[in-house]
């Protein structure tokens, strides 16, 4: 029985579809898994209870607010690894479909099927285009990244040498206070799609150096 012209090669897309749309989906499950789930804080290794530096009294006020700070720290995290899945899913499939749309341009025939594999990678390349602008997943993966480590690169550097931090133990803890809330500051005004200006981030640097309260 003779086959009719192009049904071989038909079926050959047809393969096509299916192989990338099963690359698709699979490669998204791991996606999916990240943006539904909450990441755990990882251990910090010795804190302010451990630390020689610090009196008593300012151990209880650092561990503290460093306790009502963990939700915070836990949601820039979580936030964190779901932009940067989402993102390396949008950047590998739209540099996938950038490269792969000229070629199927040249390789398309009368066979519908070759005509819908083309639309199907044209389609899923320009919609996730789309989601990673329009959700601006890059800036905010950035953003809360940058507020993590921010953090962390403190807390770290307040732990080992409070001496940076002022003359006396009143004046550090104020100082650092000062700097976490303008982390703080930064990463909701990043959040929001407010980016601040040059002189907003030197007018609130200078201000996160001077203790929020006068000593007695």
């Amino acid at each position: 029985m003779v086959q009719p012209e192009g049904t071989g090669s038909a079926n050959y897309w047809l393969w096509a579809i299916c192989v990338y749309l099963a690359l698709a989906l699979g490669t998204f499950v791991p996606v999916l898994r990240t943006l539904l789930k909450r990441v755990a804080l990882n251990p910090g290794g010795p804190a302010f209870e451990e630390s020689p530096n610090f009196s008593q009294k300012a151990k209880q006020i650092l561990s503290q607010h460093y306790e009502r700070l963990r939700g915070t720290l836990s949601y820039w995290k979580t936030q964190a690894e779901k932009y940067r899945a989402f993102h390396r899913y949008c950047l590998g499939w739209t540099v996938t479909a950038g490269v792969l749309v000229p070629l199927l341009t040249q390789a398309v025939g009368r066979e519908p099927a070759s005509k819908w594999f083309l639309t199907l990678v044209s389609v899923h390349g320009a919609l996730l285009f789309g989601l990673a602008k329009g959700f601006r997943v890059e800036p905010n993966y950035k953003a809360f990244r940058s507020a993590e480590s921010e953090f962390y690169d403190l807390y770290r550097h307040f732990l080992d040498d409070p001496a940076d931090f002022g003359d006396g133990e009143e004046e550090q803890i104020e100082t650092y206070f000062a700097q976490v809330e303008l982390i703080r500051k930064v990463a909701r005004v990043a959040e929001l799609d407010n980016l601040p200006t040059v002189e907003d981030a030197t007018l609130t640097s200078s201000v996160a150096k001077k203790p929020r309260r006068q000593k007695k």
